[in-house]
């Protein structure tokens, strides 16, 4: 039960700091939504700066286990259709899944405020991503698949778009499915342009 509670904490937390931010999160008004006293909620966490820090660390978990991460890479596309399916099923989960839509709301919110907040926006928004298509692109490489290249420039190049279509979704939601058509175009257009047939 107490794991339940804690989870349910966690859960809870992430809705309201990805609504309202850090500052904007009061912990009376979070236990209360949950039907606990505020008393209750120190059984499981010391300060809401607590709550922040599991949450955190739960969510990194979390994103990496469903979308990958350079230490969790995807196995790496045997073809080039394999690629344009895997970036797919990867825009499908980070624009769907609604734990990574709110901690992607609450980093950019934080990501002013929190400097561990900042250090994760960089590493999901850019650097993560980067890094993980480096490493992706160079075992492509090395099965023929692409061009030679600088494996790392190319995978700059293909996550940045990429990003700024998802960012998109988050900020107008009617715009979903004409940017999931978009990162399709544009990962067929990239395998076009650096696909070894």
């Amino acid at each position: 039960m107490a794991k339940d509670t804690k989870e349910r904490i966690l859960d809870e937390a992430l809705r309201q700091f990805s609504q309202k931010g850090y500052d904007g999160t009061n912990i009376r008004e979070l236990t209360a939504s949950l039907g606990l006293v505020k008393s209750s909620m120190y059984k499981h966490f010391k300060s809401k700066q607590d709550i922040w820090n599991a949450l955190l660390d739960k969510m990194i978990v979390y994103y990496a286990e469903r979308f990958g991460s350079a230490e969790n890479l995807p196995p790496f596309p045997d073809t080039l259709e394999g690629l344009v399916a895997m970036t797919m099923k990867m825009a499908d989960v980070t624009i769907h899944d609604e734990m990574i839509i709110m901690t992607r709301k609450l980093l950019t919110i934080e990501q002013f405020r929190d400097e561990r907040a900042r250090e994760l926006a960089t590493k999901h928004f850019m650097t993560g991503l980067t890094d993980m298509f480096t490493h992706i692109f160079e075992g492509m490489m090395n099965k023929g698949l692409l061009r030679q290249d600088d494996p790392e420039m190319l995978a700059f190049a293909y996550t940045a778009p990429i990003s700024a279509l998802i960012h998109l979704c988050d900020r107008e939601p009617d715009k979903t499915d004409d940017a999931i058509a978009q990162i399709e175009t544009f990962s067929r257009h990239f395998i076009g342009t650096y696909g070894v047939e």
